[in-house]
């Protein structure tokens, strides 16, 4: 079942409660989405690392071909 952009925001809001989030269904169908995630834990860490500990936050709706969400486009940076 596709995961809605409030399910995918509400399970990194558990992991950054103070992060700017931005969640964007891209194709219109519940699988294809785009994450904005703007936190101060990211500052002085690395992109990969930044977007494992959003990974991490997803809790396993990713993982293989029955995952709930099927793509992320992901974007993470500490806030200017």
């Amino acid at each position: 079942m596709p995961m809605q952009a409030e399910d995918i925001e509400r399970l990194l809001r558990e992991s950054f409660p103070k992060a700017r989030i931005t969640i964007t269904d891209l194709a219109g169908d519940g699988n294809h989405y785009a994450a904005e995630v703007v936190d101060e834990s990211f500052r002085g860490k690395n992109r990969v690392e930044q977007q494992r500990a959003v990974y991490a936050a997803l809790k396993g709706r990713m993982d293989g071909p029955s995952g709930d969400l099927h793509a992320l486009a992901l974007t993470t940076k500490a806030p200017d």
